[in-house]
């Protein structure tokens, strides 16, 4: 699989021919926790405000990790965040509670306290809709932005269904680990029945393999199981993979740019959230021109 570099124009105009809610809905995904979900939509965030793409990032993580990295400024327990978007209770438009992220570029629908696992609780018995919700919350702001990223939990509920509804593009972010492998053909197959039976327009952008040790037995064995299982799916595992390296984490939880790392080999870690950024460009586009054959 070869990777070609896009210039930023071109990239907004592959981003303006969705019509799906507006924005550029990308979900990244996976019902196991700890594979890196959050740190990949904060740097693939900052690799589109590089490309001067408006963007909104929304935390549907009970865990808040994105909303703690990437908020301009705290965010208290009692702030009204997704929560209150979400629920039947109190119905907020989502503008009234989006919050300024850290770089001019990007916003934030931020996750704090308990109130997400609530309202989580509340869509298992709510009625009709209840998949759409977060969707049907997005389309009034679609248009103000260029990229919507939107961070799932690590569990395949009725908040994780809400995101996969909400977005035209998911990506899988896993490891090269046994359990990773395992795990891949349940997760492909609840991402078959959503778009069978609530989206169906949703297309997998990619596989995203994190933390990837490339010198280990291990990690070759692994990267090489899940490379057959994704092929034989005609799915693309995105290439480098993302090697095991203190500063992306690092950098997350400092709220800082990857790039302004000070390690030698910052720069080139964060140009590969680039690459994947345009990766995803790419296949937008053929998924546009499949649709108007």
């Amino acid at each position: 699989w070869r990777q070609k570099s896009l210039p930023s124009s071109q990239i907004v105009t592959l981003l303006e021919k969705t019509t799906y809610i507006g924005a550029s809905s990308i979900s990244l995904c996976n019902q196991k926790g700890g594979v890196g979900k959050s740190t990949t939509t904060y740097h693939l965030a900052r690799a589109a405000v590089l490309e001067g793409l408006r963007v909104i990032v929304v935390d549907l993580d009970p865990q808040g990790n994105i909303t703690s990295s990437l908020a301009k400024h705290p965010v208290d327990e009692d702030t009204a965040g997704l929560a209150d978007v979400l629920s039947n209770r109190t119905k907020l438009p989502i503008s009234e509670v989006t919050v300024p992220g850290l770089w001019d570029g990007v916003d934030l629908v931020p996750t704090t306290g308990e109130a997400l696992p609530v309202v989580r609780d509340e869509l298992v018995v709510a009625g009709a809709g209840r998949e759409s919700r977060l969707r049907a919350a997005l389309s009034p702001i679609a248009s103000n932005y260029d990229v919507c990223l939107i961070d799932c939990p690590p569990s395949l509920d009725q908040l994780t269904i809400n995101g996969l509804t909400a977005t035209d593009i998911t990506l899988i972010v896993t490891h090269s680990k046994l359990w990773s492998a395992n795990g891949l053909a349940r997760l492909l197959s609840s991402i078959d029945q959503i778009r069978t039976y609530y989206n169906p327009t949703l297309t997998i952008g990619g596989i995203i393999i994190n933390q990837h040790e490339a010198r280990t037995t291990s990690g070759g064995h692994w990267i090489s199981e899940l490379t057959h299982e994704v092929e034989q799916r005609g799915l693309t595992i995105f290439n480098p993979p993302i090697p095991k390296r203190v500063a992306i984490a690092d950098s997350v939880e400092a709220s800082q740019p990857l790039e302004q790392w000070p390690t030698p080999e910052a720069a080139q870690l964060a140009d590969i959230y680039t690459q994947y950024l345009h990766a995803i460009q790419n296949h937008q586009e053929e998924q546009g021109n499949e649709q108007n054959q």
